[in-house]
């Protein structure tokens, strides 16, 4: 089976806007996301929702943070209801290239098993600069049978993290701007600051000045030296969703896939007690 690079550009998808096995999932979530799809979406693209389709979310975020990964069972079930088969080509994206839900659902079908997935560079403004067919169209679905699978790719609860920032021989990488990093302010969760011996690199930090991932050899100048010899590499942000963006470009760098902290700064600090 074909090994799919984790991007594909603008260029190349419109090559590929007749193929029938080409399914493209707008990702874009948050105030007026669905007002902003139902307006304008590129032509035939469904609509995937990170807080009812990619999340599972509990009353409290102290169990397992604001966007909890949703069981396996149910996210085989949304797939099925958007009609996904397992050999189709799936193409992801949302307006913050990649760093609202396209990289998220980009992982957590890697996860799953889903081979022929890829994110949109540059996203919905680089759909429009190139000129893909947009349209106002709710496209009706018809139900898949997609198999239950699991999550394959590795992830860590708050316990092994907790023993992770006591392991010189660990790596966490925080990738929320450096304002939440650094304890100056926090507008989400309950408590300002960071996990301890975490370190901070944005993840906006992958991205070029024209709002494209930069290159595999760019990528592995940013990561390489911090990477250089540690044995666990585990990444966080506010709630599991912006760490997928890194977990992309380390991927396009040609990384091992690190650890997932899925329940994120969200979690660790509605239970900070717990970790002292």
């Amino acid at each position: 089976m074909k090994d799919y690079s984790p991007l594909i550009s603008a260029e190349e998808l419109v090559q590929l806007l007749d193929n029938e096995n080409v399914i493209i999932f707008d990702a874009r979530n948050g105030k007026g996301s669905k007002e902003h799809f139902d307006k304008e979406h590129i032509s035939g693209a469904i609509h995937i929702d990170l807080e009812t389709e990619l999340s599972a979310i509990e009353k409290d975020p102290k169990n397992g943070g604001r966007h909890p990964l949703p069981h396996p069972n149910d996210f085989a079930e949304t797939l099925s209801l958007k009609g996904l088969k397992p050999n189709d080509h799936v193409v992801i994206y949302d307006d913050n290239n990649g760093g609202i839900a396209a990289a998220r659902f980009w992982w957590m079908l890697k996860s799953y098993g889903h081979v022929n997935v890829q994110v949109l560079n540059g996203g919905f403004t680089a759909a429009k600069k190139n000129g893909i067919p947009m349209d106002s169209e709710r496209i009706k679905s018809i139900k898949s049978d997609y198999p239950i699978s699991n999550w394959n790719l590795p992830t860590i609860d708050m316990n092994e993290v907790k023993i992770a920032s006591e392991n010189m021989h660990s790596l966490i990488i925080d990738v929320r701007n450096p304002e939440r990093y650094g304890g100056i302010f926090e507008p989400i969760d309950k408590k300002a600051g960071h996990i301890p011996s975490a370190i901070n690199i944005y993840y906006f930090n992958n991205m070029a000045k024209d709002g494209l991932f930069k290159s595999s050899e760019e990528l592995v100048e940013m990561y390489q030296p911090t990477l250089l010899n540690k044995e666990e590499v585990i990444l966080h942000c506010g709630s599991g969703v912006t760490a997928c963006h890194t977990i992309l470009a380390l991927n396009i760098a040609g990384f091992p896939f690190p650890k997932l902290y899925v329940g994120s700064w969200s979690e660790w600090s509605r239970r900070e007690d717990e970790n002292q």
